[in-house]
């Protein structure tokens, strides 16, 4: 009964287009195979300039290299199943990705294509699932498209083998019988762009359907995907840059073939595709990297910088320029609420968990943030290891994985499994200001725990005095007696240093580089954690823990000291304040 609870709270959020299409692939026969194609032609006048090269080495010619992890591929006999790796890792292999990468050899390339389409017939698990289709089809008319460059950087026309072609044709006429409409979000726009590179490859009736099919989605997605501020609505900083990708990628096919796309299209995605670069931009860390919220790690999409470089080749685009003095962002529709100041920076996550039809990417990280102090991580976001079963996914969804309060040992939001998410934690009233003496305040509060007795709802408040502290109070409301722990996770280069039992010097190598105290009731303890900065890349991470426990209302309270204001800071803003939460306006309840 409880597990019948449990996929009521989770099945209740979808669209009724997603369940009609969850039974039908369930119960109706799935369209397994399609007609060899015949007769196949390419469109002429289409070009694409070139983009972004792999994130990662996928090794030599005789090995494949994915998330961290190699397997060797001898000639002539290539594991195309290995279901011996993680499936994560076998969809690499099935996205051709490697296409792009210079340091594996032209031959290879060949070989691996046509190999896969002798060993991969219609309807192979993993190979031809929708996802994978997608992504191949785009890679490999990417490759087909453009030059390949030999040893002495000297180009040399490539003409795609008829048996590419073919396969190509036929790998797009099954997808358009499996578009991901039981998942929708950015499964369905990888589809989107697949049929659009194919509707403008190929010529025919079939590639004019693929081509407004495509950019019919698209179009959608576009204002679907990404929000107001121009961040993806997933909540995932690394696809929100795989999702920006996929835009600018349509926008350079587009814009260099002689297939008549409206100028009003294409100005619609440059100018939503500009914001969201913006958002990208605003969100980097000082490092030039983006924050681990929700599943985000480095190496999957493109670093930010590859983007912007990317962005300005096909559109023009110009990072926008970040000033030296203290300033604030808010991202309100994504939840981001950024304040910087030379190479210091907060980030701060107040935002819905995601969409509430596929919450896949979602972690317990609700008021949670990352801090940078002198242009490098100091406290951080775990980020991810898998999307497996694994004790690693369970913890890096965890409340207990990021820098905010956990009560009663109870998660946020209801996640399950590898990809799930029942009731989920919603923000109530966030908001970033100024004050009239030049720092900064940050309020927030979430109603994840009010499933829990006494209904409680945890308020966040972030101080910056705009000169190296930083004060965090967690404040809990509601009724009844509770166990609240609010946690800081450090990056793995740092260690923590007890000063008797309430204050930790944290130290890189030798130097001290900030102190974190807590301030008013409560205990503080220090532990380890996890932290995932790639797929398959965990290291152990100094973890600090304040709790406490009674009857609410019950407030937290620590501050995070800049070691080179330990003098003349040390007592600033001992006395954390009570919070009261502002309006969207900014003015207070009652003013």
């Amino acid at each position: 009964m409880k597990q019948l609870g449990l996929y009521a709270r989770t099945l209740v959020y979808l669209r009724p287009l997603q369940v009609a299409y969850f039974f039908q692939r369930r119960i109706l026969p799935q369209v397994r195979s399609v007609a060899k194609a015949a007769n196949v032609r390419r469109r002429s006048g289409v070009s694409i300039l070139p983009g972004i090269s792999v994130s990662n080495p996928t090794g030599d010619d005789s090995q494949l290299c994915f998330l961290r992890q190699s397997k060797c591929i001898p000639l002539r006999n290539v594991d195309w199943v290995c279901k011996d790796m993680p499936k994560l890792w076998r969809y690499n292999l099935h996205y051709f990705d490697y296409l792009h990468d210079p340091q594996r050899s032209y031959e290879n390339k060949c070989f691996l294509m046509s190999d896969w389409i002798q060993h991969n017939p219609p309807g192979t698990e993993d190979a031809w699932e929708p996802y994978t289709v997608s992504l191949r089809s785009v890679n490999w008319i990417k490759w087909f498209l453009l030059p390949e460059r030999g040893s002495l950087e000297e180009p040399r026309e490539r003409h795609p083998q008829q048996a590419w072609v073919e396969s190509l044709y036929q790998q797009v006429q099954w997808l358009e019988h499996n578009i991901e409409y039981h998942l929708l979000a950015n499964h369905y726009l990888k589809n989107g762009v697949a049929l659009l590179f194919a509707g403008l490859y190929f010529q025919g009736t079939d590639a004019e359907r693929w081509l407004q099919k495509g950019l019919r989605i698209l179009r959608d997605e576009l204002t679907e995907q990404f929000l107001a501020d121009g961040g993806h609505f997933e909540r995932s900083p690394m696809y929100h840059s795989i999702s920006v990708v996929d835009y600018l990628d349509v926008l350079n096919l587009t814009q260099n073939s002689s297939t008549a796309i409206t100028r009003e299209i294409t100005r619609e995605f440059a100018c939503k595709v500009t914001t969201a670069l913006d958002f990208l931009s605003g969100i980097c860390l000082p490092d030039g990297e983006i924050p681990l919220f929700n599943d985000s790690a480095f190496g999957i999409a493109p670093a930010p910088s590859h983007i912007f470089g990317y962005a300005e080749r096909v559109i023009g685009y110009k990072q926008p320029q970040r000033s030296t003095n203290l300033t604030i962002e808010a991202f309100a529709p994504s939840g981001y609420y950024v304040c910087r100041k030379a190479s210091d920076m907060i980030i701060i996550d107040c935002g819905p968990i995601g969409p509430d039809y596929n919450p896949a990417h979602a972690h317990c990280d609700t008021l949670s943030y990352e801090l940078a102090l002198e242009g490098r991580r100091v406290v951080v976001d775990c980020g991810v290891f898998d999307y497996e079963p694994s004790h690693e996914r369970a913890y890096a969804r965890s409340t207990k994985a990021h820098n905010t309060v956990i009560l009663d040992g109870v998660e946020q939001s209801e996640i399950w499994d590898v990809f799930r998410v029942g009731q989920r934690a919603r923000p109530i009233q966030s908001h970033i200001k100024r004050t009239e003496n030049e720092s900064v305040v940050f309020e927030g509060a979430h109603d994840g725990y009010r499933r829990l007795k006494g209904k409680p709802i945890h308020k966040r408040r972030i101080c910056y005095d705009g000169d190296g502290s930083w004060v965090v109070t967690d404040e809990l409301g509601g009724m009844g007696m509770h166990h609240m722990e609010s946690v800081v996770h450090l990056h793995p280069d740092l260690t923590i240093v007890a000063s008797g039992d309430r204050i930790f010097r944290v130290e890189r190598g030798r130097e001290v580089i900030a102190t974190i105290e807590l301030l008013g009731v409560g205990r503080a303890t220090s532990e380890s954690g996890c932290y995932f900065p790639e797929f398959g890349l965990s290291y152990k991470n100094p973890v600090i823990a304040f709790s406490c426990s009674g009857e609410v209302p019950l407030q937290l309270s620590y501050r995070i000291q800049k070691a080179r204001d330990l003098s003349t800071e040390a007592h600033r803003h001992a006395n954390p304040l009570p919070i009261t939460l502002l309006s969207s306006r900014g003015k207070r309840p009652g003013n």
